[in-house]
C-alpha cells in the first residue's frame, strides 16, 4: 500500500510539472507571508490560483517571469484605506498597485457607503486593479438616521441604525468602523457604539476604530476601543495607532501596554500604522466639535455670529497652548479646492498671504474663512515623534496601512503615505535602519491582515491561495513620495499580480483591472 501511494504521488507530481501553467514564476526568493525564513523556488499559477510551489527544470508556462535576484511575496493588504470616489475616477488604483498593494479594506474611520450591496455591485461593474473589502461606517449610519445632531438616539433611531448595520453585514461587509473624532460620531456615547458593533459581531465582523483621542486622552480612548470589543464580543482593530503632540511623546509605551494586557486577557486586539510622523485629516478637526452640531448650515450661522465666532477662535487658541504650539505652522494644506495656491502651504503661510498679523488668533480666523468656504479641506499635521513611531512599528501585532485613498496623479498635495507606505517600511525600516526583519515586515503586510479580516484565500504563498503576488528588488525598494513632492510611485516593484493577472510588468502598470470584491466569508 505504501509503495502504491509513493508511486501515485510520483505520477501526480510528474503530471503537474509536465503541464504548462498560465504563469510560471521561476528562481524567486520566496517570502511566503508566514514570517518564516525565505527560500528559493518557483510558483505555478493557473487562472487566478496558485497551484504549485517547488523547484523544477521541466515546468513551463504560457508566461514565464524570471524572478532571479528578486523577492516573491504575497500581495500586500492595506487594512485602512479610504478609496470611496477614487475608484470611479481612477479604477487602476496606480498609487496602491505601484506600492505592492493588491487588496484594500475601505469604509474606515466611520465613513463608508451606506448601501454596501449596491456599492459591491458598482465595484464589480467598474472593475478595479485592486481587490476591495469594506466596513460599514458608524458616522455614515448615524448621519443617515439622525443627521449631525448632538444628542443620544431615540430607541427607534437606534433600531433603525442597527438595521442598517445588519443589512451591510449581510451584504458582505467585513466589520463595523467608527471615527469618534469626527462629526457626528464624536457625539455618540460608548453604549451606542457597543449596540451597533454587537450587530456586526453576530456576523463575525471586526470592530475598527479611529479612536476618540490620540493626544492627551489617548489612553482613555484606547481603553474605550478595547472595552467596545469586550462588550460586543468581537475582534478590535485600532486604526493608525499613534500618540500626537509633544506633551504626549513617549506615551506609546502606555498605549502598547494596554493592547498587550487586552491580548493577555484573551481579547483579539490588533493595531495598524502608517510609517510617517505626520498625520492627515480635515481642517475641520481644528475647531471645537460643538461648532458643527446640526450640520454645516448650523456651523455657518455660528460663524456669522460675531460673539460665537470669537468663542470658537478662543477655544482653538487654547487648544494650541495645550499642545505646546505657538501657531499653526505645523498644519499643511493638502487640498483646498477654492484656491489651489494654498496647496502645500502651512496655515501660517496662508495667513501671511492674507496680510494678517502672525498671531494664533489671526491664524484661527484664516482657518474659519477656509472652513466656511468649502465642506472639506484635507490637511497634513506634523505632530508625532520618530521614537514612538519605531516603538509602535516593532510591535508584532501591528499592520502597515496607508490611511489613503486612490490618488489622482498630480492633483493636490496629498500625504506621501498614499504612494509610499509599504515601500517606506521595506526601504527605510527594514533595509536602512534594520529595526524589523524582512520576513516579519512581509507577514504584517500579508497574512496578519488576511487573518484579521477573514480574507482566507489571501496573504500567503500557498497552493490553493489566490494568485496575488508582488515581486520586488529588496536592494532597490523604497518610497519616492515626499511631502514636497508627493506624486511619485515607489521604487523596486518589478511585477504585481492580482488574481493571476499581471498588473505591473517590469515596473509599468499594464492597465489590467483584475481586482474583485472581497465579501465577508
Amino acid at each position: 500500500m505504501r509503495t502504491l501511494l509513493l508511486l501515485l504521488g510520483f505520477f501526480v507530481s510528474q503530471t503537474l510539472l509536465s503541464q504548462s501553467f498560465d504563469i510560471l514564476i521561476k528562481n524567486g526568493k520566496i517570502v511566503d507571508g508566514t514570517g518564516n525564513s525565505w527560500f528559493y523556488g518557483d510558483v505555478g499559477i493557473v487562472k487566478e490560483k496558485i497551484v504549485w510551489i517547488g523547484k523544477s527544470e521541466t515546468a513551463t508556462g504560457k508566461t514565464v517571469i524570471d524572478a532571479k535576484g528578486l523577492i516573491v511575496a504575497p500581495g500586500f493588504i492595506d487594512v485602512h484605506a479610504h478609496i470611496e470616489g477614487g475608484e470611479l475616477t481612477t479604477p487602476t488604483a496606480d498609487n496602491f498597485i505601484h506600492d505592492g498593494v493588491t487588496s484594500v479594506v475601505t469604509g474606515n474611520c466611520g465613513g463608508s457607503n451606506l448601501d454596501i450591496k449596491d456599492y459591491f455591485h458598482r465595484l464589480a461593474s467598474i472593475k478595479t486593479s485592486i481587490n476591495v473589502a469594506s466596513l460599514i461606517g458608524h458616522n455614515t449610519v448615524r448621519r443617515s438616521v439622525m443627521g449631525d445632531l448632538q444628542r443620544d438616539p431615540t430607541a427607534e433611531e437606534l433600531r433603525r441604525m442597527e438595521g442598517l448595520v445588519k443589512e451591510a453585514m449581510m451584504a458582505g461587509a467585513v466589520g463595523f468602523s467608527t471615527g469618534l473624532i469626527y462629526i457626528p460620531g464624536t457625539y455618540s456615547k460608548t453604549s451606542e457604539v457597543v449596540r451597533l458593533a454587537s450587530v456586526a459581531s453576530q456576523f463575525n465582523g471586526v470592530y475598527a476604530s479611529h479612536i476618540r483621542d490620540e493626544g492627551d486622552q489617548v489612553t482613555e480612548a484606547v481603553s474605550e476601543a478595547i472595552n467596545i470589543g469586550r462588550e460586543a464580543k468581537m475582534p478590535v482593530e485600532i486604526s493608525h495607532f499613534k500618540v500626537t503632540y509633544k506633551p504626549n511623546w513617549g506615551r506609546s509605551v502606555e498605549t502598547l501596554q494596554l493592547v498587550d494586557r487586552a491580548r493577555l486577557e484573551g481579547l483579539d486586539v490588533t493595531i495598524d500604522q502608517y510609517p510617517y510622523i505626520a498625520s492627515s485629516t480635515t481642517l475641520d478637526t481644528t475647531l471645537p466639535t460643538w461648532a458643527f452640531s446640526g450640520g454645516r448650515d448650523s456651523l455657518k450661522l455660528r460663524l456669522d455670529h460675531p460673539a460665537t465666532r470669537l468663542k470658537i477662535k478662543k477655544e482653538m487658541v487654547d487648544n494650541l497652548k495645550k499642545k505646546q504650539l505657538k501657531n499653526y505652522s505645523y498644519a499643511l494644506v493638502a487640498r483646498y479646492a477654492p484656491d489651489t495656491t494654498f496647496n502645500g502651504k502651512t496655515i501660517s503661510e496662508i495667513n501671511k498671504m492674507k496680510r494678517r498679523k502672525p498671531k494664533a488668533i489671526e491664524e484661527a480666523e484664516t482657518i474659519l474663512d477656509m472652513v466656511g468656504a468649502v465642506n472639506r479641506t484635507q490637511m497634513v499635521y506634523f505632530s508625532m515623534d520618530e521614537k514612538d513611531l519605531i516603538r509602535i512599528l516593532q510591535y508584532p501585532f501591528n499592520m502597515f496601512a496607508s490611511d489613503a485613498g486612490i490618488a489622482k496623479f498630480g492633483s493636490g498635495m496629498p500625504h506621501p503615505r498614499a504612494y509610499g507606505t509599504n515601500a517606506r517600511v521595506l526601504g527605510k525600516y527594514v533595509n536602512e535602519l534594520k529595526v524589523i526583519r524582512l520576513e516579519e515586515a512581509i507577514r504584517r503586510m500579508t497574512s496578519l491582515p488576511a487573518q484579521k479580516f477573514n480574507l482566507r484565500d489571501r496573504g500567503l504563498i500557498r497552493e490553493g491561495q489566490a494568485a496575488d503576488l508582488v515581486i520586488f528588488d529588496e536592494t532597490k525598494v523604497g518610497d519616492a513620495a515626499t511631502f514636497s513632492n508627493p506624486h511619485a510611485y515607489s521604487n523596486g516593484f518589478a511585477y504585481v499580480l492580482v488574481n493571476g493577472e499581471v498588473v505591473i510588468d517590469h515596473g509599468k502598470h499594464t492597465g489590467v483591472r483584475s481586482g474583485m470584491v472581497l465579501r465577508r466569508q
